[in-house]
């Protein structure tokens, strides 16, 4: 065990000015510099982790199992000993955004410094400390709507490479499953043009006993990359035959994606009706796009200030100041009349009680906002519909980034996402120079196992690729594999 203490000091507050804009992740991949080629293609990195909460150590696990050495920051003295018992990493107590502690962690030389913590200005200024003072690639965790505004200057004149606010990925989650209200779990890929969509084949499925390949030639533009069955995953073949209970993630345009699930399920609309339970940050942030949907949405908050304050800057949303877990009180504001039911509350318990709750009311659809990563196995069977996990959305954005960091031979990864509690990975690779991969025919390429070209990306045009389609500089080619440690298109080869 690798532990060193500080006293904790406090934190220096209402230090930075304040404005209001939605952001979400502020920072450009392609910008970044890559490692020289003489260096090895993957890398071990140092990597300083200040902040040893939910997301914290979400993010040391990830880094962790990618053989990067972790060093994480923590007030905490319990947490950090926790940390460092059970995961592979070493640990420093004390305040993250001061010099010292910073020198004793190693950040000074690390190749990328994250900041955390629940609150935004130590990680603003952990993050300029760091950058100041050696820290290659400096990340920070800002969440309040007040420092949109900022985000650019803090970027750009403070050297702060890349600012994320789960609440707000969580909220344009959550959106884009009311465009998709077959869903369980909705991806974007190439700026909203292209999704994969996760859904449940019904019993008595219209598709129960086809095969991939007769399925193609009804929607040839939907791709069917992954199948979950019998709690395991496959990337299937053409010959693959379909049964209700399969969990498929389709890949398409939105229209072919909604034409395959109305098919199936004629019966499910898009929701006109919203309650959510929970007024916090990621419902500040969904209010708006579920106004301009002209969703009729009420909220349930238990904090009578925080209800007084979304009542006033959201005139056309009913704000209930009342208990949101009392089955009463749900009962009262006739949840069963609601299209969906989205539980946001701060506790993981209540949100998963309150859907289940929804659920055998004969809610159509639930949303479950849980935090904690470690509790998803265990919901897998309990009747949830959609979860949402806004720490798990925002580290595989990290990853993304780490892994974008590292060299690679002639593509930029500008998305990333990891499915099926995180046995499959999906990328989007951007060719910025020719390969062993490009310019010849799929079919003279011999590919690894466990991987799919899904889609190509050429202009404005998008290709399910066949044999004599090839990968050119330029592109972006959507990539699903079951393997690990994919960092380059050249990856997928064998």
């Amino acid at each position: 065990m690798n532990l060193s203490i500080k006293e904790p000091y406090d934190t220096a507050k209402d230090m930075l000015i304040r404005h209001y804009d939605h952001f979400s992740i502020c920072g450009n991949m392609r910008n970044i510099n890559k490692t020289t080629a003489g260096e090895r293609r993957i890398r071990r990195m140092d990597i300083v982790v200040c902040g040893a909460g939910k997301l914290g150590e979400t993010l040391c696990r990830d880094l962790c199992s990618e053989n990067h050495h972790v060093v994480v920051i923590d007030k905490n003295k319990k947490r950090i000993e926790q940390m460092v018992n059970t995961v592979d990493l070493s640990g420093v107590v004390g305040n993250g955004a001061l010099l010292d502690i910073q020198l004793e962690a190693g950040v000074a030389t690390c190749d990328i410094f994250m900041a955390v913590t629940p609150d935004d200005e130590v990680n603003i200024i952990a993050a300029i400390t760091a950058k100041k003072i050696g820290a290659r690639y400096v990340v920070a965790r800002v969440r309040s709507p007040e420092y949109s505004l900022q985000m650019n200057f803090l970027r750009e004149s403070l050297g702060i490479t890349l600012m994320i606010n789960p609440d707000l990925v969580a909220a344009r989650a959550i959106e884009n499953m009311m465009h998709f209200p077959h869903a369980l779990g909705v991806d974007s890929f190439s700026d909203g043009r292209l999704y994969i969509v996760d859904v449940e084949l019904p019993e008595n499925s219209t598709y129960d006993g086809m095969s991939l390949k007769e399925i193609g030639r009804q929607h040839g533009n939907v791709l069917i990359g992954i199948i979950e069955r019998n709690a395991g995953v496959m990337i299937p073949r053409g010959d693959v035959v379909l049964h209700a209970g399969d969990r498929l993630y389709l890949t398409g345009l939105p229209s072919e994606i909604r034409a395959f699930c109305q098919q199936d399920m004629p019966h499910v609309k898009r929701p006109q009706s919203a309650l959510i339970v929970g007024g916090g940050r990621v419902t500040r942030y969904l209010l708006p796009r579920l106004e301009k949907m002209q969703m009729r949405v009420k909220v349930i908050e238990q904090d009578e200030d925080q209800a007084d304050l979304l009542s006033g800057d959201f005139p056309r949303v009913e704000v209930i100041w009342a208990d949101g877990t009392d089955q009463e009180i749900l009962r009262e504001e006739r949840l069963h009349n609601y299209d969906v039911v989205i539980a946001l509350t701060g506790v993981d318990e209540e949100n998963i009680l309150i859907s289940i709750y929804a659920y055998h009311e004969g809610v159509e659809k639930t949303i479950t906002k849980v935090n904690r990563t470690n509790l998803l196995k265990i919901l897998s069977n309990v009747g949830l519909q959609a979860i949402i996990t806004p720490h798990r959305l925002i580290a595989d954005h990290i990853i993304r980034f780490v892994r974008s960091t590292e060299n690679t031979e002639g593509a930029d990864i500008d998305a990333f996402y990891r499915l099926s509690s995180g046995r499959v990975e999906v990328f989007q690779f951007h060719i910025t120079n020719t390969s062993a991969a490009c310019d010849k025919p799929l079919r003279l390429i011999k590919m690894k196992s466990g991987v799919l070209i899904l889609c190509i990306m050429r202009d404005d045009e998008i290709l399910f690729p066949a044999g004599n389609d090839e990968i050119r500089v330029g592109d972006d080619v959507l990539v699903v594999t079951t393997r690990p440690d994919f960092r380059d298109i050249t990856d997928i080869l064998e």
